[in-house]
């Protein structure tokens, strides 16, 4: 069954209310999942997939894709296909460049939603080498243009787009088909969204965002690339000091010290990092 974006964007969803109680049903184990009806349910659970309702959003669409694509693999590859061409397509820019704005859980849960594909893709191998390089330079570029940087939000629950960008990207940089080639650009926007000024990360954006950066490590990342990034934060800092206003400086040397230092402390524990360890100290010492 391969459905196209062309199809797939004809196909009617349900509405949210219908949705809720079909997967409720469905969760409560009153109602078997309908594969025959498969390809309108999962249209559907994209369409709803930014509620603001975090029952719906959390508890019944992204555990039930869990349980799909992770526990049960009860979605063919074919399927798992089209979704994810969809959200790269779609989805994953649904409101991009807004801040403060409802349209960032669509983004947010995209996100995992195309973490939990790749991580079948790299049990499976299914999406082949042009899919995941579109997959590639589509996070790249949704981390360039994301602007919502809101960790929880109260009534409606957790946006966390840098967070579920870096798990989206973790799964990626452990795919076979992903070429080392690719790295360093994604090395790069992640480090430029972990130096941001315009706030301050609290909810352990850096954790998450070290841990792609950690595996590219681990698979082969040329080291001084990631070496020329921790040297080059001092002269960075200084240069931004005579740029920014007083609190937008502050936001940036808060983002960046805590984020050296949750480097530093993961580094640490790996004896084969030693270098970047020590780089890390030297640069916490000139900040």
């Amino acid at each position: 069954m391969n459905i196209k974006i062309a199809n797939f964007a004809k196909i009617t969803p349900m509405d949210a209310t219908e949705l809720k109680v079909h997967l409720i049903e469905v969760q409560e184990g009153n109602r078997i999942w309908d594969d025959e009806n498969k390809v309108l349910l999962v249209r559907s659970m994209i369409e709803h997939i930014g509620s603001t309702d975090s029952e719906l959003r959390d508890n019944l669409i992204y555990n039930l894709f869990c349980q799909l694509i992770l526990e049960k693999n009860q979605l063919d590859h074919k399927l798992l296909y089209d979704i994810l061409e969809w959200c790269v397509s779609k989805t994953l820019f649904v409101g991009i460049g807004e801040n403060g704005t409802d349209s960032v859980f669509t983004r947010s849960f995209t996100l995992l939603l195309i973490a939990l594909i790749l991580y079948r893709d790299n049990a499976d191998n299914f999406l082949g080498d042009s899919m995941i390089f579109k997959t590639k330079d589509a996070l790249i570029e949704y981390m360039i243009l994301e602007k919502d940087l809101r960790g929880y939000v109260p009534e409606k629950g957790w946006a966390h787009s840098i967070a579920h960008a870096a798990d989206a990207i973790d799964e990626l940089v452990k795919n076979p088909n992903l070429a080392r080639s690719s790295y360093h650009e994604l090395v790069e926007v992640l480090w430029k969204t972990m130096f941001v000024s315009t706030s301050v990360y609290i909810h352990d954006e850096d954790e998450r965002i070290i841990v792609p950066l950690l595996a590219m490590v681990s698979n082969g990342l040329n080291p001084d690339i990631l070496q020329s990034f921790i040297q080059g934060i001092p002269a960075a800092l200084r240069l931004q000091k005579e740029q920014l206003s007083e609190e937008n400086y502050w936001f940036l040397y808060a983002n960046s010290k805590t984020f050296l230092k949750s480097l530093y402390r993961e580094m640490n524990s790996h004896s084969d990092l030693h270098l970047f360890v020590q780089s890390i100290d030297d640069c916490l010492r000139k900040m």
